[in-house]
């Protein structure tokens, strides 16, 4: 088949609609899922699973079990990546819903310190090791399916849904909380924080059966159909693509930011600065739900201006923003905080955010972008799962003891936009010309195969002529 007519065909099999819905609701139930977590890190699951006569041991503690998913994120996007470069983007992304879903629904279930002793603590690392093994392929796998069924020129826009449903979980989450966390102290320690574990089950019917009616990407299919899909995926990208996974961690580096701000903010601005915790998760939930018209919005200009400028915009933005949201907090000033969140979340962080899941997808080739983006943007989202405990161990006493942990989040931000800047810009690159030194050294070793083969079939003949 000529490219003439294989490029209609191919435009004719994409459901950029379709693809942007499962990713959106594949996310919304990944971040509904991240928010309860750290929320009730923040204020359930030190005194449940971790009491101590320390206050802040228990908090440590319990924001450990919430980086630990991030360890287990790499594996889950390593291992998940491999099957859908070689099996398949949906078959992967069923597969990750489940494991998320009934994992968040066991940790609801589970007992307290009081009941099993050291086994509580134990049994919820396991639930949130699982959840980091599935999330670890979810965010990777919904921007590679999305971006491969996206049209050219909009690629951004498409995919940008796939972080829309980080705030729409985050949002959701913290409707489910507030009702909580108004509860009795009692209740709330005894039963009410299980709630919205259980109503995650909800979610996931509901984006399970949005993927089971989507199309394979015509991208795969395609590679499939000329035998172009790597037979080691992580060996390949890590051949030809190193140094683009490398810019990829760093860029993902950002999401300290995001931590810092939801999970650290929380546990900071209700313990120290003094306000309930209601006012606090509704401010939260309308500085991030509004980013859902935000990150559109930041994607569509990405598609006519290109990535890198919004990026390189967003981590310099939040570096400075950051400081104006602790000041806010120290002021006790409701008011003083929505502003600073407005501007951190809502407008620069969602040039990021809602950016990343195309340009990360785009830096790789289709037989190994489902592993290199996994890889990448897991590996350094290690640092972002810890950086709530970092930040409680940076904390200082004082009014002013926040310096220290906008100083960290301020490093990164500095990190994520050397990242971005050495990055190449992919925005107006036809999707089949992505990943161009995987493309180049992936052809040279073809040549030389060939060459190779065209030697061993001419060594007998050249053999006889001698005999």
């Amino acid at each position: 088949m000529s490219p003439s007519q294989s490029a209609p065909d191919t435009a004719q099999r994409k459901t950029p609609g379709k693809a942007a819905l499962a990713s959106f609701l594949g996310s919304t139930l990944e971040y509904y899922d991240f928010f309860i977590y750290g929320t009730a890190a923040a204020l359930v699951f030190p005194h449940i699973f971790f009491p101590t006569a320390d206050p802040a041991v228990g908090l440590i503690s319990a924001f450990a079990t919430f980086g630990v998913a991030y360890v287990a994120r790499p594996v889950g996007g390593l291992v998940m990546g491999h099957f859908g470069d070689k099996l398949g983007r949906k078959k992967i992304l069923l597969l990750t819903l489940g494991i998320m879903g009934l994992s968040s629904l066991g940790i609801g279930f589970l007992p307290g310190y009081e009941q099993v002793g050291i086994w509580a603590p134990i049994l919820l690392v396991a639930g949130r090791l699982a959840q980091g093994f599935s999330a670890g392929a979810e965010s990777a796998g919904a921007s590679t399916l999305t971006l491969e069924h996206s049209p050219e020129g909009k690629r951004g826009f498409f995919t940008s849904f796939v972080m829309t449903g980080y705030a729409s979980g985050m949002v959701l989450a913290t409707l489910v909380f507030i009702p909580v966390a108004a509860l009795p102290q009692e209740a709330m320690m005894a039963w009410g924080w299980r709630i919205p574990f259980w109503l995650s089950i909800v979610v996931l019917g509901i984006a399970y059966w949005v993927r089971t009616h989507l199309d394979e990407t015509p991208v795969f299919e395609e590679a499939q159909a000329t035998d172009q899909v790597a037979p080691m995926p992580i060996k390949e990208v890590l051949r030809f693509q190193g140094a683009d996974v490398m810019r990829v961690v760093g860029m993902s580096i950002m999401s300290v930011m995001q931590t810092v701000f939801t999970v650290f903010g929380l546990a900071y601005a209700t313990t120290t600065a003094g306000f309930d915790r209601a006012s606090i998760l509704t401010v939260n939930a309308v500085a991030i739900g509004l980013s859902m018209v935000a990150m559109p919005l930041a994607a569509r200009l990405s598609d006519r201006i290109g990535r890198r400028p919004l990026l390189l915009t967003a981590a310099i933005g939040c570096s400075v923003t950051i400081f104006l949201y602790f000041l806010a907090l120290s002021s006790g000033n409701l008011a003083l905080v929505f502003l600073s969140a407005f501007l951190n979340m809502t407008v620069l962080y969602s040039g990021f955010n809602g950016i990343w899941p195309a340009f990360f997808a785009e830096q790789f080739a289709a037989p190994v972008r489902y592993t290199g983006m996994a890889l990448g943007n897991q590996l350094g989202l290690v640092l972002a799962g810890f950086a709530p405990m970092i930040a409680s161990m940076l904390l200082a006493p004082g009014i002013t003891g926040w310096i220290p942990v906008a100083v960290f989040a301020t490093v990164c931000m500095l990190i994520a936009a050397a990242s971005a800047f050495y990055s190449p810009e992919t925005f107006r690159t036809p999707i089949a010309e992505l990943g161009a030194s995987y493309l180049k050294g992936s052809a040279q070793r073809r040549d030389l195969l060939q060459a190779s083969r065209h030697e061993l079939q001419d060594a007998p003949t050249a053999g006889t002529r001698i005999h």
